[in-house]
């Protein structure tokens, strides 16, 4: 690996850190103040361009309100495995989704749902498009 492409991890987790930051609705510039940083430098998390410390990371978590696991949940993992055993591979999918607008944005309306029954109906009619549509 080049030492100028970040590490899977390192961009896996700036993804979490951007998706959830955008989830709470606080800018870059935001973040940046509560760290003490400027929003360059939570642009280059995000991106995985530097990587975020063990402390740092903690801070972020606390302010973004999750748990240090949640920037790991669903990550890229390494490929070796213990006693032949290999692990599931992630659903990059789900985070690849909701670092799009459209993911964020379909992801707060859904939340914003409290009826029960009706997220289940736009889940089902969703998956009922999805099944409709040709696979490409």
């Amino acid at each position: 690996m080049s030492a100028k492409t970040p590490n899977p991890v390192d961009k896996y987790v700036g993804s979490r850190v951007r998706m959830r930051r955008i989830m709470l609705g606080l800018s870059q510039e935001k973040l940046g103040d509560a760290l003490g940083l400027t929003f360059q430098q939570i642009q280059k998390y995000e991106k995985g361009t530097n990587r975020i410390g063990a402390s740092r990371l903690h801070q972020i978590a606390d302010i973004l309100q999750v748990p240090v696991s949640f920037m790991f949940e669903g990550g890229p993992t390494s490929n070796a495995s213990v006693d032949g055993l290999g692990e599931a591979p992630s659903p990059a999918y789900v985070s690849d989704f909701l670092a799009t607008s459209e993911g964020l944005a379909l992801t707060r309306a859904f939340t914003r749902i409290t009826d029960s029954k009706l997220r289940r109906s736009i889940v089902d009619l969703v998956e009922q498009i999805a099944g409709t549509q040709n696979p490409s």
